[in-house]
């Protein structure tokens, strides 16, 4: 693995997000990995940051909320479209993704978090603050149509520790 600036591939991260990166998370020696398509990354409070929004129904926001870290893993040559699928339609509470997707977590360099191996980019993150969101300060419409079931996100802010290439 090869250290990298965060921005360094962000365009590439950008392009690829559509067809997901792997939001990894691991608590009490449980595991778990779910697809993501929205992420946003930049600075905030002087810091390289990530955003990660997950919503309160899924098993990731359980483990989410008893750690204080995640990784982010980007498949940046649509190589891992079928695994994405699947983390993106199966629950971590009824699968282990890793066994039935063989999917290879490698151990994180800053954080106890593993990454997911094949991928090209990875962000290994510290959570700063977490928010959940409130309906009642959605101003936009487009926004409120994401809601019909009042699923609402949790919005993780992700203080970037390290970040790498696949070489």
């Amino acid at each position: 693995m090869q250290k990298v600036n965060y921005n360094e591939y962000l365009p590439d991260a950008f392009e690829s997000l559509p067809d997901g990166a792997f939001l990894t998370v691991q608590s009490d020696g449980e595991k778990n990995t779910m697809t993501i398509g929205w992420n946003l990354v930049g600075i905030n409070w002087s810091l390289p940051m990530t955003l990660v929004m997950v919503r309160s129904s899924r098993h990731t926001h359980k483990l989410l909320e008893d750690t204080d870290e995640y990784t982010i893993s980007f498949p940046l040559q649509n190589q891992m479209e079928e695994e994405l699928k699947y983390c993106g339609s199966h629950s971590g509470r009824d699968h282990d993704k890793f066994e039935e997707r063989d999917l290879q977590p490698l151990e994180g360099r800053q954080v106890d978090t593993p990454v997911i191996g094949g991928c090209d980019l990875y962000y290994e993150c510290e959570i700063v603050y977490r928010q959940h969101m409130d309906p009642d300060k959605i101003t936009s419409q487009a926004v409120r149509d994401c809601y019909p079931e009042g699923d609402y996100h949790t919005l993780y802010f992700g203080q970037i520790l390290d970040s790498y290439m696949a070489e």
